[in-house]
């Protein structure tokens, strides 16, 4: 019984997986029609969008497109770019520092505000870096910390 059950359960996430990745399949754009709809959104196509394969640019866009231009989105483009700039700081890159910074300063922030972000950054590093390799026990650490 336990293997009927195991094959039904396997043969009905297969289907899921195969309808799933047929009709993603079905409404990808291809590479042209993804550069013109990044360049009507953007005024050009950046290089690094022109570089990406032609294959996955479509789902690379709209990926992109949806975290930053969408309007159901809950994050105020400030608030997204000190993220991105905290989390650039720590990768590190130079062109998403460059960008995000620019980003966050054109979306209203202040220099305090992009030094706590990078510095909000560095401190959940620090602490990372700390627990992590003293190997804290994290049902102990949940507990000091109210958690359930």
């Amino acid at each position: 019984m336990r293997t009927i059950f195991t094959q039904a359960a396997l043969a009905a996430v297969t289907s899921l997986c195969l309808l799933s990745f047929a009709s993603a399949q079905e409404v990808k754009p291809t590479a042209e029609e993804t550069y013109r709809d990044i360049e009507a959104t953007l005024g050009f196509v950046p290089t690094h969008l022109k570089a990406y394969p032609q294959s996955a640019v479509a789902g690379a866009w709209a990926m992109s497109k949806g975290l930053l231009f969408s309007e159901d989105n809950v994050l105020e483009p400030k608030v997204k770019a000190l993220i991105n700039l905290a989390v650039a700081a720590q990768i590190p890159c130079q062109y998403c520092i460059w960008l995000e910074t620019k980003s966050a300063k054109d979306s209203g922030a202040t220099d305090a505000e992009v030094a706590e972000a990078v510095a909000q950054a560095g401190y959940v590093r620090h602490w990372s870096a700390v627990i992590n390799g003293m190997q804290i026990d994290f049902e102990t650490f949940k507990a000091e910390f109210g958690g359930d």
